[in-house]
């Protein structure tokens, strides 16, 4: 059953800049910007969909009853039409349905580096990246729509995303693939509210065969605006068309939203993207300096990826600023270099123990791999430094034990707690044992809880 369109009100002729800047309702007070779904503090912002005019003053929206042909008006206004002639009406119409010769109006505002050939795949965000290829190949014909990215800040949600959108222009150029952040799309919510242009708005929305949203959760408590979001993703769906959206959380959690839009992202597919294991963290580094034409040794190499274990931004962002003091230094990167780096860098904070931590310190002190600590064998001294890494696992991380277990080579949650219940009972009664329990520890910078 089609939901009844709102009843939008009888357009009303534009007015000049000169004359709105005299009003005091030029713009909405904060008041009426909270009711209208968004805040006054991006008012001047300039969205992606506006196409820029080499006017300098705001944009004006054509309404059907607008002048067409005022002197004064032309006066007041010098414009230029997106061919570059003069545009004699002053009026510039974002939203309305463009002509197929005007492909500026379809600009998709992707990162052209963010694509999937960029993005390094792990068990941290596989299903994600999966899916998002499969996207990508057959766009509004799988069963991943809409496709909910969720995961923290700096892990490549936004990456993935656009690699979508790039993927599919570059497949089919003729697709309109459009990149935007739920800020802006409030943004323009609220001009569109403002010089009731909110049919075109929605009508431009509607042409769209690929709609990436960023961070979907900032669209909480802006009821207004949820409320024609849900419109176009009803719309888009129902029309087979692809919608993609990153958030910070799980939809679950999101707060501020309403229960039907909600109830939308449940249509799809909602991957996460979780914080990189070293293996991983490794690997993107080489990408980066791969992708910058740069060497550098791999003891530098192993130390950013270790001591950055949480935000890829950051770990990109630290490995450029070293790139940038080598080359303004004319030095070579070495271990001294990237050490002092981090010093200025990252945050003098007390490092967080992780599963991916504690099995590589266990891993170096018994010169095995960490592949070899997470394989099948029952060798007696990778079974011994498993069962260690395991046990410290349990006490000195918050993960719960079939996590643990799995980060393991996919073992039991038994087997985790037989590994713990194995060691505690050896420290009881051999002394070495304990003084190796003691140095791991120690190089892991934890006191021990005896």
């Amino acid at each position: 059953m089609r939901r009844n369109e709102p009843e939008q009100p009888a357009p009303k002729p534009a007015q000049s800049w000169r004359e709105t800047s005299n009003q005091n309702t030029a713009f909405p007070s904060e008041s009426q910007s909270e009711n209208l779904g968004g805040t006054q503090s991006n008012r001047y912002q300039n969205p992606p969909q506006y196409r820029k005019s080499q006017s300098q003053q705001l944009p004006q929206y054509r309404s059907s009853s607008a002048p067409k042909n005022n002197p004064e008006e032309q006066q007041q206004r010098p414009y230029m039409n997106n061919m570059g002639a003069e545009n004699p009406s002053g009026f510039v119409d974002h939203f309305r349905v463009p002509n197929a010769q005007e492909s500026s109006y379809r600009d998709s505002y992707l990162n052209p580096t963010y694509t999937f050939e960029t993005y390094i795949e792990g068990d941290c965000n596989r299903l994600a990246r999966s899916a998002s290829i499969a996207i990508a190949r057959r766009p509004g014909e799988t069963a991943f729509n809409p496709l909910v990215v969720y995961g923290g800040v700096g892990l490549g949600k936004t990456h993935l995303a656009q690699a979508v959108g790039n993927e599919v222009k570059r497949n089919d150029p003729s697709k309109f693939v459009l990149y935007v952040t739920s800020e802006q799309f409030t943004t323009q919510f609220i001009e569109a509210l403002r010089n009731n242009n909110v049919q075109q708005f929605t009508n431009y929305y509607l042409q769209v065969d690929v709609l990436i949203v960023d961070d979907i959760q900032f669209l909480a408590k802006k009821e207004k605006t949820q409320e024609n979001f849900f419109h176009i993703f009803n719309r888009l769906h129902q029309n087979g068309k692809q919608i993609i959206m990153t958030t910070d959380r799980p939809p679950r959690s999101l707060e501020g939203l309403t229960d039907r839009l909600l109830s939308r992202f449940k249509w799809g597919l909602t991957a996460d993207i979780q914080k990189p294991d070293f293996e991983t963290r490794i690997a993107i580094v080489k990408q980066k300096l791969m992708s910058e034409g740069v060497n550098v040794p791999d003891d530098v190499v192993e130390y950013l990826s270790y001591n950055i274990d949480s935000n890829i931004r950051e770990l990109e962002g630290t490995l450029v600023s070293l790139l940038a003091n080598a080359s303004l230094m004319q030095k070579e990167i070495d271990l001294d270099m990237a050490k002092n780096a981090l010093l200025n860098i990252v945050r003098n904070t007390e490092k967080e123990i992780t599963i991916d931590f504690i099995q590589q310190i266990v891993s170096e002190y018994f010169g095995i791999s960490v592949e070899e600590l997470k394989s099948k064998t029952r060798k007696k001294d990778i079974a011994q430094a498993r069962q260690i890494a395991m046990y410290f696992s349990k006490e000195y991380t918050k993960e719960p034990l079939k996590t643990i277990g799995n980060q393991f080579g996919g073992r039991d949650h038994s087997t985790v707690v037989h590994a713990s219940k194995a060691v505690t009972k050896r420290t009881a009664s051999d002394s070495l044992y304990n003084r190796i329990l003691e140095e791991l520890l120690d190089q892991m910078n934890i006191k021990s809880k005896g």
